[in-house]
């Protein structure tokens, strides 16, 4: 029987998701980690379960109204939990931050900062003291009024609108203009008005151009079609907007992605030329501490910035302000992050980051007795990173309180206090605990994923490095932190990229080799013109040997539950298809259409087909309940009585993809869209599971899937930043097949990595650091891993030699990868 002050948290009868009435006891004031595959459970037990009751009775026990939303948000599938605590949780959701969130917003340091300013900072003669609020970008008082606080402005140029002069206005000299027919109709309102849209752009008189391109009028005319056979067109009130004011306005409005992306492509960004990208008002900049601006030191990296406070001085209060900003900056940078700048802005950062900067500020929160339930920590973090992070956690477990963590590095499960490993496998054949204890007795479980690569270390087979067929190279790369930098990527071979967080990885990969490759593609097209020779570096090399860029990032499918599985990787359209096919539909006369839940027709409209509503609670950030009508089943009745061999096209939806592969055998369009997601261990998933359930790995692996199903032409680079996120070893051995088998096919592989596990089964290592921030951005070893392990200055190297000693790899000297006369070694 639980006690009043029972040392356990009891879980008794957990069903929420896949979990099949789980009883679990976890000791309080421990460090608890929470294993098991991609799907077992875990995060269903620890977040949906043990979080989501806390959270209800959190809820419960504020006011009337509160009690109110809770019934509408619905209480975890539990029979009961005893002995819990309040909790917090730091989970890993890549919400969609905004320009003007950044480092400083988050941790809350830059509030600290602006205090410093405002109370002991040094005024010019006469100036008035400013408030804190002065010295933010985010307030009126403020911001910079030129470019409101964002430190940039974007601008248009004729040379970026108009690439080829040579042309009319009528064959599409203006290329920045929308296609079709709103094209159409801003050719025929210039027609109209006088214009000729017939004659080159170049012969046009330079006031006219002037005015078509950039002007802010919007005349409003009668446009007369001209008559087409067969159709009949009158005529209309067309409304002028120029090129420069369609671009603006795209870029800044669009929710389309691929529009926006285009708008962009005809914008310059520069900085504010009032405030120099500083986004604050002259009032504000004129005011210093220790000889610098506010926005010099919100420039610096955090490590730098301790360093400047702590020879700053001052009197009693500036020392007393500077204290506690040393003490919160400690916080941040012993968790591997003194890389960052107070300025970085949160869109920049990966979801570990933020995850670890929400975990500083709660350890300076000072709060005990209560429940951490953290989303794998060690996220983005680099091996020689993880000691700090378990010192951060340990201080967190000092201070009275328990920490819940969902994790798969094994480095971090080794030293919990005690281990719930769930399993064994993923979705229904998962959700049962099979050992809750300390580590040790997990070795007696045999039906444990998790056991082998925790005692074992899982060693993967011996395989000879493939010889490169070709090199990229990137000459002069200068983004970011990356300076001066050389660096040559082999072709048909796999090569991972190393280093610790900071030290330039995704800005070499992700921004410079991807933007190099698709800046050539995108010329190659005629509406698309890019005007850069090369992106982030002085040139490049070697480009045309690739025919296809391929990016995998983990950014959300969807942002909201309409976006799923099943709609994003086209899926969704052949099944509809097959509805309609059958007796019932046909009589009814239903198409496609109506198995949509994005028209209106077949789906429920009290939730508009999303199954579910947002309950908005005011003071906390909205969230999703079930629609009261359709119970999340998204259709109306009458769509819900067409039966496809059974199921309706809820039920069908409700399918895991492994459980629909069986239901939708013997039907080609189907089976090879479930058979790619199967490949990358994806069989858990639901067809209809909402993107806003994904993780930011489940979302890298649908999109890696989506391509995979695709018919392969020419020489195709695979770019990927740190698939492993969010896997289990056992679910890390599944991709890493796959991605062989696509180098094996005659692909490139290249992937930004922090699990030695697989950077040990590369081709190629290319080692960025030695640090992170400006102790980074250069190119310290490359070569074999077996090379790599053995340099000097890496901080990889150590870590790389023990994955290789525990995979018990053989490298055979004689067939390893030859190195490019100019590697970009340094």
């Amino acid at each position: 029987m639980p006690t009043p002050h029972d040392p356990y948290v009891r879980v008794r009868g957990a069903r929420e998701h896949n979990l099949q009435d789980v009883h679990v006891d976890i000791p309080r004031d421990t460090l608890t980690v929470f294993t098991g595959v991609s799907g077992s459970g875990k995060s269903s037990l620890a977040f949906g379960t043990i979080y989501a009751e806390a959270q209800r009775r959190y809820f419960e026990s504020v006011a009337p109204y509160a009690r109110r939303l809770i019934h509408q948000v619905g209480a975890p599938k539990v029979g009961e939990i005893t002995g819990l605590p309040p909790a917090v949780s730091l989970e890993q959701r890549r919400s969609a931050p905004g320009a003007r969130s950044s480092v400083g917003t988050v941790t809350t340091l830059s509030n600290s900062l602006r205090m410093l300013f405002s109370r002991v900072g040094e005024y010019p003669a006469g100036a008035e003291r400013l408030d804190s609020d002065a010295f933010s970008p985010n307030t009126a008082a403020g911001a910079c009024p030129e470019c409101h606080g964002l430190g940039r402005i974007h601008r248009t140029t004729e040379e970026l609108l108009v690439p080829d002069p040579s042309l009319s206005i009528r064959d599409g000299a203006i290329a920045a203009w929308p296609g079709a027919w709103q094209g159409k109709n801003l050719r025929d309102v210039l027609d109209t008005l006088g214009y000729d849209i017939d004659r080159p752009w170049r012969e046009l008189d330079a006031q006219d151009r002037e005015w078509i391109l950039f002007t802010d009028d919007q005349p409003v005319v009668t446009v007369h079609p001209v008559r087409e056979a067969g159709r009949i067109q009158r005529p209309y009130q067309g409304t002028y907007m120029s090129a420069r004011r369609y671009v603006m306005h795209t870029f800044a409005d669009s929710k389309s992605r691929t529009l926006r992306a285009k708008a962009e492509r005809f914008l310059t960004s520069a900085p504010c030329p009032v405030c120099g990208g500083t986004r604050l008002r002259p009032e504000a900049m004129a005011v210093t501490f220790a000889g610098r601006t506010i926005a010099e030191l919100a420039s610096l990296p955090l490590a730098r910035l301790a360093d400047v406070l702590s020879a700053a001085g001052g009197d009693d209060t500036a020392r007393l302000l500077t204290t506690d900003l040393l003490a919160r900056i400690g916080t941040v940078t012993e968790l591997g992050l003194g890389y960052l700048s107070l300025d970085r802005t949160a869109p920049t950062l990966s979801s570990g980051e933020l995850q670890r900067l929400r975990l500083a500020t709660q350890l300076r929160s000072g709060l005990f007795g209560v429940v951490y339930v953290l989303d794998e920590p060690s996220a983005g973090l680099h091996p020689a990173d993880t000691a700090s992070l378990l010192a951060v956690l340990g201080r967190l477990k000092e201070a009275g309180n328990s920490v819940f963590v969902v994790e798969h590095q094994m480095d971090v499960v080794r030293q919990a206090d005690w281990l719930v490993d769930v399993g064994p496998l993923a979705g229904e054949h998962g959700g049962r605990v099979l050992h809750s204890g300390p580590p040790a007795g997990l070795a007696d479980v045999v039906e444990s994923a998790t056991r082998r690569f925790l005692f074992d270390g899982g060693p993967a087979p011996a395989r000879e490095p493939r010889t490169p067929s070709g090199w990229l190279k990137l000459i002069g790369v200068d983004q970011h932190n990356v300076r001066g930098v050389d660096a040559a990527f082999p072709l048909g071979v796999f090569t991972a990229v190393t280093g610790v967080s900071g030290s330039g990885k995704s800005t070499l990969v992700g921004q410079v080799l991807a933007g190099a490759l698709a800046d050539r593609q995108s010329s190659a097209t005629a509406d698309l013109p890019v005007e850069r020779p090369a992106a982030g570096c002085a040139s490049a090399r070697g480009l045309e040997a690739v025919d296809r860029l391929v990016q995998v990032d983990q950014k959300p499918i969807g942002r909201t539950p309409r976006s799923n599985l099943a709609t994003y990787t086209g899926l969704f359209d052949v099944v509809r298809k097959l509805f309609t096919e059958t007796e019932t539909a046909r009589e009814r006369g239903y198409r496609a259409g109506r198995f949509s839940f994005n028209v209106a027709g077949g789906r429920c409209e009290t939730c508009q087909g999303e199954g579910f509503v947002s309950v908005e609670l005011l003071f906390l950030p909205s969230t999703y309940a079930p629609c009261p009508d359709c119970h999340g089943a998204r259709y109306n009745p009458q769509t819900l009585e067409i039966t496809l061999r059974g199921l309706n096209i809820a039920q069908v939806l409700d399918l895991t993809v492994e459980s629909a592969a069986g239901f939708f055998a013997g039907t080609p369009a189907v089976e090879r869209s479930l058979r790619t997601l199967l490949d990358v261990g994806l069989g858990y998933l639901r067809l209809g599971q909402p993107a806003t359930e994904l993780s930011g790995g489940e979302a890298q692996r649908i999109k890696l899937a989506t391509e995979l199903q695709r018919t392969r032409r020419g020489h195709t680079l695979y770019l990927l930043d740190e698939p492993t996120t969010g896997l289990h070893p056992a679910d890390v051995e599944v991709l890493m097949r796959q991605l062989h088998g696509l180098v094996d096919a005659g692909s490139t592989v290249v992937v930004v990595e922090h699990d030695m596990a697989v950077v040990a089964g590369a081709d190629w290592v290319i080692d960025l650091g030695p640090g992170g921030g400006d102790q980074g951005g250069r190119i310290v070893a490359v070569g074999t891993p077996a090379e790599v392990a053995g340099a000097a200055d890496s901080r990889t190297a150590a870590y790389l030699t023990a994955a290789l000693r525990s995979a018990c790899r053989t490298i055979t000297t004689g067939h390893s990868v030859s190195h490019p006369p100019t590697a970009g070694r340094s």
